[in-house]
């Protein structure tokens, strides 16, 4: 998929695994579900560990990409909840750095007072468009 990574230089340079904006041509689009750190059996993955709940959600989110023959390069928005984002900002770019290679996704981060499930610190959304 084409897509044109939006950088205006009267706004900020991103800081992160982000970019301004991103621009593609009609597609199809797919929508991510909000993805946590589950393994197949329903357990939690990486209780307490932000850098192995990010790569489980990261990876959680690849295989759903791929029903749909998407890749993480087909990305053009994520949207980032996590229970402590002072603590945690650091490893969650530093993990999507090993998903995302370049042309980086549009990206909202929020911090949220609790997810789903009280040992869970990260569920990522995102938008991705095929052609």
């Amino acid at each position: 998929m084409t897509k044109t990574i939006l950088l205006s230089d009267k706004v900020s340079y991103p800081a992160g695994i982000m970019t301004q904006g991103v621009e593609t041509p009609a597609g199809t689009m797919v929508f991510i579900s909000g993805q946590v750190a589950r393994a197949l059996d329903g357990s939690i993955v990486g209780v307490g560990d932000i850098h192995a709940q990010t790569r489980k959600v990261l990876q959680n989110m690849e295989a759903v990409l791929a029903e749909s023959s998407a890749t993480f390069n087909d990305v053009v928005k994520v949207t980032v909840y996590v229970t402590n984002l002072e603590e945690h900002l650091a490893a969650i770019h530093e993990v999507r750095g090993e998903f995302f290679k370049s042309d980086y996704p549009a990206s909202t981060l929020v911090e949220v007072s609790r997810l789903i499930h009280k040992d869970m610190l990260i569920e990522i959304e995102a938008i991705a468009v095929t052609h």
